[in-house]
């Protein structure tokens, strides 16, 4: 099994075992798009309690790839993605934590 396989496969254990409803598809174009950094444990894992990570993923993901400026939207979203994989979840997969994002948001089409 490829590291790229190992990555998916890890993402969809926690998507089943947070009850999310996976498209794969998505979840494929969405770890493509995190390049090498799927790699890297780091940054594979969202640091959702530190404030400069979640400015990074509003800036680089949401603003930057998403195209999504409004301040509500983007903390409404954030928001739902840490609730939905539980706000003590430490091991927050950051290819789920943005499949979040972009269904919360409708911005499938981005990844079209």
């Amino acid at each position: 099994m490829s590291k790229f396989d190992e990555a998916i496969t890890e993402c969809k254990t926690q998507m089943e075992s947070c009850n999310i409803e996976c498209d794969e598809q998505l979840l494929k174009a969405i770890c493509k798009g995190l390049g090498p950094s799927l790699y890297n444990r780091d940054s594979f894992l969202v640091a959702a309690a530190d404030p400069k990570e979640i400015e990074n993923i509003k800036t680089r993901f949401l603003h930057r790839k998403l195209r999504v400026d409004s301040v509500s939207e983007n903390d409404a979203a954030i928001a739902h993605a840490i609730q939905t994989l539980g706000e003590s979840n430490r091991q927050k997969c950051r290819p789920v934590f943005y499949y979040l994002l972009v269904k919360f948001l409708n911005k499938e089409s981005v990844y079209a």
